[in-house]
């Protein structure tokens, strides 16, 4: 009889059915339930009557159970179904006080006021343009909310609604900020400053939004003369740098030395490139051809092939859903020059190769830190 005893002490519930078949006697049965309650294995009648919620870090599947607490509030990502909280998409669990909501791991771009975004133009309406910057509905962008050619701060006159088109039309890619939210959730852009604008002399990628790691800039000058923009919402324009993209990374007051043709903020030419000028008169004379349609002729076949060994490298760690900072496109650049077949960047393995390049480089830094 001790013998079972320490067995059940050690096997707790496990236990519990060979000692009632063994002892089938009441004095046995007792001294048996005696035993399986010492060993602590008696949880079900202790459990409480509502399942524990889900942690930040466990992947909600649609249709699972989150909770069937009513305590929670329904947010958004779940539903509710006889007084029990479920998932309706495949993401994480969030808990902000009590409201409970499920964050997907892939969704479309959700705009909010001062990101900096790259659209296309989808339409042109009356005194806007509707654009489409990969949310659940088109963005807006309003004549009175971009710079006229020149930079003439005026009011927009009907005169300028006749040739909006002639500004911006459909296709036309553009840099942005969104300015703020209408009440239906739709983004109002604005391309007041010189730093937005239309985008020409590059290439256009496109990734996921979630893999853009937002930042107090999201304009950034690379090795190669190249300068890319990450748009918050996952559309990417890489282009060949410009005078306008060097004095952005001037202190306050400094001005830039040119010597020969350069483009503005978005590829246009410099009326004025051979002399001293100060950051205001580079944007007031840029702005001339900032509406421009015409790539700049002066773009060589080396800044071709850099601009496609960018992409490519963005494009091998979105295919490793890897975060996407200016750190490791210039990394994963200088480590790509052992690549001659810039096509062969975006090969399968190659590509597993760079994103776990990227993970084994920051954790021997983290690990030196």
């Amino acid at each position: 009889m001790s013998e079972v005893i320490s067995v059940v002490a050690r096997n707790g519930a496990f236990q519990k059915n060979m000692i009632t078949e063994s002892f089938e006697s009441d004095n046995s049965d007792n001294s048996d339930n005696e035993d399986y309650n010492m060993s602590g294995s008696d949880d079900d009648e202790e459990k409480p009557a509502t399942r524990q919620i889900a942690s930040d870090s466990d992947i909600m599947t649609p249709g699972e159970l989150i909770t069937d607490d009513p305590v929670w509030m329904r947010g958004h990502g779940t539903y509710f179904l006889e007084n029990k909280t479920y998932s309706s998409v495949a993401g994480t669990v969030s808990k902000v006080n009590k409201l409970l909501s499920v964050i997907p791991l892939k969704s479309r771009y959700a705009p909010e006021t001062g990101d900096h975004v790259v659209g296309r133009i989808a339409e042109v309406s009356n005194k806007r343009w509707k654009v489409d910057i990969g949310g659940k509905q088109h963005a807006i962008l309003m004549l009175g909310s971009v710079n006229l050619p020149g930079g003439i701060l005026r009011r927009k006159s009907e005169s300028d609604e006749l040739q909006m088109r002639s500004f911006l039309k459909e296709g036309d890619l553009l840099n942005a900020e969104v300015q703020s939210l209408f009440q239906d959730g739709a983004a109002s852009l604005h391309t007041r400053s010189l730093k937005y604008g239309k985008l020409r002399n590059g290439m256009f990628v496109e990734v996921p939004n979630s893999l853009i790691v937002r930042s107090k800039n999201h304009t950034h000058n690379l090795p190669g003369n190249i300068t890319v923009v990450l748009g918050v919402n996952g559309y990417i324009w890489l282009r060949m740098t410009s005078k306008m993209d060097l004095a952005r990374d001037m202190p306050p007051g400094g001005s830039t030395q040119t010597s020969g043709g350069s483009m503005g903020p978005t590829g246009a030419v410099s009326l004025n490139p051979n002399s001293n000028i100060s950051i205001t008169r580079l944007e007031e004379e840029s702005s001339w051809k900032i509406y421009s349609d015409e790539n700049d002729p002066n773009i060589t076949n080396a800044i071709k092939q850099t601009i496609s060994r960018y992409a490519n490298i963005i494009k091998a760690l979105a295919f490793c859903e890897i975060g996407i900072t200016q750190e490791r496109i210039v990394i994963r650049y200088e480590a790509s020059m052992a690549y001659n077949d810039i096509g062969s960047l975006i090969q399968r393995d190659n590509m597993e190769n760079i994103g776990q390049e990227v993970l084994n480089a920051e954790k021997m830094r983290g690990s030196a830190a």
